[in-house]
């Protein structure tokens, strides 16, 4: 009895923290090559860490401006690690993201016109967000389609996507939806509507309520996967197609399914990003999201929940890096490199193993299958 009161939980607890020890220590190496090499540039890794500390977590607005920050990195997180799921590779988040964006804010301040009537905010704000989810979801499911029905490989159309809807972006913002205030010089929307917007949690700080939203979702998603068929579809062709196939899953309707799915949650992020933040649709103002979106996903190794941690972390460095930056003169950019480092020992779990000298038993991330797959 006591081998089994004592060991089943020390292996239940094991088998929690494996998975977690591979990422941590990523982190760990890369804080530790991040400090040499702001040792070299002349500055002190204690302060530039404490400041970096300071800044994302010493005070509630420090608090605040990091939830900020990693709102719209976990549902970019998230539209990633589905689609790692489902055995496909996403890079097309940063374009499903503008246009969840653009057609946020176009139902935002134009609907009310449309209409001629005053719309109550819990239409409104659901129409919004909902339609940004929508646009985001139809951008993502085209090179879904494709990669189905053509075997056109998903990473190639996903980022000749990106140009088409980054440059359709830029054309709306300068032309038809640009701001008709004389004062306005920049390419940018009107200002949502009122009843578009989604307030604040507390009055004096800029959290908003869409950050509350990003882990009820990550909640979601976790139980689409490995509580519904349809989660379950979506992991098995992820796995193995011809094993999924020969088990009667529509592999190709999955293939749509889980990219419409991750299109839709980067449409909700720039659709949060709108409603709760901005209240604009500004050009540029996501440059990076998506992109930071695939290093998120695989810091988190593709568990929602590890996406949430990852997005937070991420969050944190880039709140916190001008408080590093103003405590040790050394240039912000160093946070890019530690995020890259982040990511080269994650991707490359290999390294992290030898220098560690540990055998990590985990979920193999299938990100692409290759051409016609």
């Amino acid at each position: 009895m006591q081998n089994i009161d004592g060991q089943i939980p020390v292996k239940k607890l094991r088998d929690l923290l494996n998975p977690l020890l591979v990422p941590l220590l990523a982190i760990f190496t890369a804080m530790v090559a991040g400090g040499i090499i702001i040792a070299i540039v002349g500055g002190n890794p204690f302060a530039a860490y404490w400041g970096l500390v300071q800044g994302s977590f010493g005070s509630a607005a420090a608090l605040s401006e990091t939830a900020v920050w990693a709102t719209p990195y976990i549902f970019a997180g998230l539209a990633v690690a589905v689609a790692f799921k489902g055995g496909l590779f996403n890079i097309g988040a940063e374009g499903q993201l503008a246009f969840g964006a653009v057609m946020a804010a176009l139902i935002g301040y134009a609907l009310p016109g449309w209409l001629h009537i005053d719309l109550p905010a819990y239409i409104h704000i659901p129409l919004t967000v909902g339609l940004g989810m929508l646009a985001g979801a139809i951008w993502a499911a085209i090179p879904g389609a494709l990669k189905a029905y053509t075997g056109g490989h998903e990473v190639i159309n996903t980022i000749m996507m990106n140009y088409i809807a980054l440059n359709i972006t830029s054309f709306l913002l300068n032309g038809p939806m640009r701001d008709p205030d004389p004062l306005n010089l920049s390419a940018r929307t009107p200002e949502i509507a009122a009843s578009a917007r989604i307030p604040t949690i507390f009055p004096d700080l800029r959290v908003h309520w869409g950050f509350v939203l990003a882990l009820l979702v990550a909640v979601i998603i976790w139980w689409l996967l490995w509580k519904t068929t349809m989660g379950f579809e979506i992991r098995t062709v992820g796995a193995n197609p011809d094993a999924a196939k020969y088990a009667g899953i529509n592999v190709k309707r999955t293939i749509v399914i889980t990219m419409a799915i991750s299109g839709a949650l980067a449409g909700l992020a720039g659709a949060i990003e709108v409603t709760a933040l901005n209240y604009r649709h500004e050009l540029g103002f996501s440059v990076g999201y998506g992109f930071d979106s695939i290093a998120i996903a695989l810091l988190g190794k593709t568990n929602p929940f590890g996406v949430v941690l990852a997005a937070i972390l991420f969050g944190a460095m880039r709140n916190g890096g001008t408080r590093m930056q103003f405590m040790t003169q050394i240039p912000v950019d160093i946070i890019s490199v530690i995020q890259g480092l982040i990511l080269l020992f994650v991707a490359a779990d290999a390294i992290i193993r030898f220098i560690y000298r540990i055998r990590v038993r985990e979920e193999r991330v299938v990100l692409t299958r290759g051409w016609g797959g």
